[in-house]
């Protein structure tokens, strides 16, 4: 077993690829790394700004990272990467709730700031992008979708060079129907056709990347990501070109198997 636990590491491009035997332990071991990068972020900066992925992917890792009491929440400046349009602020399946559920009720963070439920979407991507342009992202939280998207960046709208920070995308269906079956939804009419996502170069910008992809129904693009071209085909295959990206897997989201 290598270190850490994982049961094989590799190097994919220059990401670092791990995987574990299960969920939880792929969950404790990324917490663990994020852990760390946070503390290190905070020994030298008195704010570590964070980008947030919300799916039911993260959730293993988010409860793990909870556990580490130690932390210096109060410094952390929180924002999640893209958000439906046109659903009612208080809907459970906006994103920015699903957080506030599960991670931003639960520890006292320095600022926490929400993609805005109200707006014309031009508002909305210029209020969000004027809070994050105000310094430099150090870590940002994500996964990988059944299509290879990142964020709301699907292959349809993806785009590797994109001169915005956040935009209004028209989302895929294969996106739309992986929000039914990982229970967002009842069924596919239900699921907003646009969304608000920050864009590639925005979240490839960060100092640190942490991507954890658990389940099965993940393993083709995880395949995809990992051994096919870099495009925006699959768009999470850009991650290969970061310099300090690390992917962690369960076993049945590897390639390998």
């Amino acid at each position: 077993m290598e270190a850490g636990g994982a049961l094989t590491s590799w190097s994919a491009g220059l990401a670092k690829v791990s995987v574990f035997k299960d969920r939880q332990s792929m969950g404790r071991a990324a917490a663990d790394q994020i852990a760390g990068q946070i503390a290190e972020v905070a020994r030298t900066k008195a704010s570590v700004r964070m980008i947030f992925a919300a799916a039911p992917s993260q959730t293993e890792m988010i409860s793990s990272l909870l556990a580490h009491a130690d932390l210096p929440w109060e410094s952390i400046t929180a924002f999640h990467m893209d958000d439906y349009l046109e659903l009612p602020a208080d809907a459970p399946q906006r994103f920015a709730n699903w957080l506030d559920l599960h991670l931003f009720s639960k520890v006292r963070m320095g600022e926490v700031h929400r993609i805005p439920a109200k707006g014309t979407a031009e508002e909305i991507c210029a209020e969000y992008s004027s809070l994050l342009s105000a310094a430099p992202i150090d870590i940002v939280c994500l996964g990988i979708g059944v299509n290879g998207h990142i964020a709301f960046n699907d292959p349809p709208v993806a785009e590797f060079d994109d001169r915005a920070m956040v935009k209004l995308v028209e989302l895929d269906q294969t996106c739309r129907q992986q929000q039914v079956d990982d229970k967002c939804f009842e069924t596919l009419a239900d699921v907003p056709r646009q969304a608000i996502t920050l864009t590639i170069p925005q979240l490839c910008d960060a100092a640190a990347l942490f991507c954890v992809v658990p389940g099965q129904h993940k393993r083709n693009a995880v395949k995809a990501a990992l051994e096919g071209p870099v495009s925006t085909d699959c768009p999470t295959s850009i991650l290969r070109t970061h310099p300090n990206c690390q992917i962690f897997l369960d076993k049945e989201a590897s390639p390998n198997g």
